[in-house]
């Protein structure tokens, strides 16, 4: 007795490692309501923009690299020398920052591989796309924030 099941060859093709097919999305795509919350197309978008950003940051890390090896001449006034150091200080703090921003995409998007991305961290409940748009690394919906600052605020004022 042998019936095709469908649904089983299908899940021996993509354990035999055969691609599932390739979401596009078009140049103007924007994650809508009106779509299920975290679908495939809205996870490929904050994807992408997670790795536009963590690439811009990359790369402007290797320009500051590269200008602070070129600048490492030494100033013969005093006042030069000091200008010089802090602007390479701030620099350089400027790009601590940026590291730990870098963590925290990648961060983000282990939690698109695993699933959980776009979820509170707190409530489980869906963060929301417009705050995800506008903070694609966000762990913590508003309303969670929100609290989360009241919080830090309180015990920063004893």
């Amino acid at each position: 007795m042998t019936s095709a099941n469908p649904k089983s060859a299908k899940g021996a093709k993509s354990a035999a490692g055969a691609k599932p097919a390739e979401i596009v999305l078009p140049p103007d795509y924007k994650p809508s309501e009106n779509e299920p919350f975290m679908s495939a197309m809205h996870r490929l978008y904050f994807r992408q923009k997670l790795l536009a950003w963590k690439e811009d940051i990359i790369r402007q890390t290797r320009e500051t690299l590269a200008g602070l090896h070129e600048e490492s001449a030494q100033h013969a006034d005093l006042a030069d020398r000091a200008t010089s150091e802090t602007d390479r200080a701030l620099e350089l703090r400027a790009r601590d920052r940026q590291r730990k921003l870098v963590s925290k995409i990648d961060a983000a998007l282990s939690r698109i591989e695993d699933g959980t991305y776009g979820y509170c961290e707190e409530s489980g409940e869906p963060i929301g796309l417009k705050r995800l748009d506008a903070r694609p690394i966000a762990t913590l919906s508003l309303e969670a924030q929100e609290r989360h600052e009241r919080r830090e605020k309180v015990y920063r004022e004893d």
